[in-house]
């Protein structure tokens, strides 16, 4: 297992979503499980857990790969249960929360599953509606190219050149007459 080091919330780099939701503790009381607000950060490899938005240390961290994220109604019976998600791995610990709402439930498990499916691409999207923005040989940019050009030499006089002048004479060498 690697280490994840432990890192402030400000310090967790590219934030793809974060926000505070009930996280159901591995101990459970004699009243059943407890849940715990907890301010939840997810970067590009791992999800954070903290006690508030805060705070300098994290509760808890792991790492998503490998994980699945999905919808879990049966984890609660009262009227939160449609705002409930976990996100499991065979062999592994399964996390268990309750978002604010239904819509923001499966905005995480949807923010979960685009990470993981990009994380086991080895590919790059490609979308062939883009195809035209990444084309460089159009031939309005370099109609565009040219008349930039010309506006940023107007400062300068108009120098003609002969032809053989475009040759830079190297010491010790004389240029070719013909």
């Amino acid at each position: 297992l690697e280490e994840i080091t432990p890192k402030p919330v400000q310090d967790t780099g590219n934030i793809l979503k974060q926000g505070y939701l009930e996280k159901r503790s591995r101990e459970h009381s004699f009243f059943g499980s407890e849940w715990q607000k907890r301010w939840c950060v997810l970067n590009r490899k791992t999800f954070y857990y903290y006690a508030n938005e805060k705070s300098k240390q994290p509760k808890g961290n792991f790492s998503i790969e490998d994980y699945s994220a999905r919808l879990a109604f049966h984890l609660r019976k009262d009227s939160r249960k449609r705002c409930c998600f976990e996100l499991i791995c065979p062999g592994k610990r399964t996390y268990e929360f309750t978002a604010p709402s239904p819509a923001e439930a499966e905005d995480w498990v949807d923010q979960i599953q685009f990470l993981l499916k990009d994380m086991s691409s080895l590919t790059i999207p490609y979308d062939e509606e883009d195809e035209d923005l990444y084309n460089d040989v159009d031939s309005s940019d370099s109609v565009n190219a040219s008349s930039h050009n010309t506006t940023l030499n107007q400062d300068e006089p108009n120098i003609e050149m002969e032809e053989d002048d475009i040759y830079e004479v190297l010491p010790g060498k004389q240029p070719n007459k013909q």
